[in-house]
């Protein structure tokens, strides 16, 4: 693919002075190409009308929490481009000290893409929202235990009493899936993770579902009666509210998201070098 207008998203945390941005604009026009700057708002967030639609790769200045923000409001499949200045993350792969040899490699045509699904969340007043990482519902208010009831293509699968469900995909499942004790899933996989949080059962373990699964989740009463209420947040952040009797429709999305890989390192290496505190 020719790409020839890029997208830039950065950081303002991360970039503080604005010197990786500037960076990147400046080698991507040296080369004849067209440079977009992320228009946000006061609050510096970005505005999701002022994405173009004509762009060929998103650049994503910052860490993996930008990439998936980013991810999140393109209603276009264009690969994205993480440039890292955080930890070591798996998504924003491109270090500060690379971002020459990367261009270069971009515009040589020398790299990859992986693809990446997506998880939607329907609501029973006709609204939704997607996700990369995951949907996690958890109890809002007071701490005390919620009753959920899991269904499957319309069957009761399973009633959890917990302090919420995570609902992750497989790019999620080394974020909030893995501290609450679920598997770790390779990243270009296409299943469904549902895992409960701090479970008041004994045998309560994550399922693993097909990607083609629906999943409907409605909020049980509480002892005595009581009405519940739960937060639903995706991707950790637009949450919205349920209580008893209503109930999150959960499935794979249409969207998907295309990452660009420029180096050999696998998951699997950075999964290791996670592990070992590097």
């Amino acid at each position: 693919m020719n790409m020839e207008r890029f997208f830039v998203v950065t950081n303002d945390g991360k970039d503080r002075d604005g010197q990786v941005t500037g960076k990147v604009k400046k080698l991507l026009e040296s080369r004849g190409k067209s440079c977009i700057l992320c228009k946000k708002d006061e609050q510096k967030n970005i505005v999701p009308e002022s994405i173009p639609e004509d762009i060929d790769c998103a650049v994503v200045i910052g860490g993996d929490g930008s990439l998936i923000e980013v991810a999140r409001l393109l209603k276009q499949k264009i690969p994205l481009l993480g440039i890292n200045m955080g930890t070591l993350g798996y998504l924003a792969e491109v270090e500060v000290d690379r971002v020459e040899e990367a261009f270069d490699q971009i515009l040589a045509g020398s790299y990859m893409t992986e693809n990446r699904m997506m998880l939607e969340g329907d609501f029973d007043d006709g609204t939704k929202d997607v996700a990369l990482n995951d949907i996690v519902l958890s109890r809002k208010g007071a701490l005390r235990i919620i009753h959920f009831n899991l269904y499957v293509n319309g069957a009761l699968l399973n009633s959890y009493e917990a302090d919420g469900i995570i609902l992750s995909t497989p790019t999620g499942s080394t974020a909030y899936n893995l501290s609450a004790g679920g598997p770790i899933v390779e990243p270009t996989a296409e299943l469904i993770v549902v895992t409960p949080i701090c479970s008041h059962a004994l045998n309560t373990s994550s399922i693993v579902l097909s990607a083609e699964d629906e999943i409907r989740i409605e909020i049980g009463e509480g002892r005595h009666g009581r009405s519940e209420e739960v937060c639903i947040s995706f991707d950790g952040t637009n949450t919205k509210e349920l209580g008893t009797g209503q109930t999150i429709l959960v499935r794979r999305s249409g969207m998907s998201t295309t990452l660009m890989k420029l180096s050999e390192i696998s998951f699997l290496e950075i999964l290791s070098r996670k592990m070992k505190g590097n």
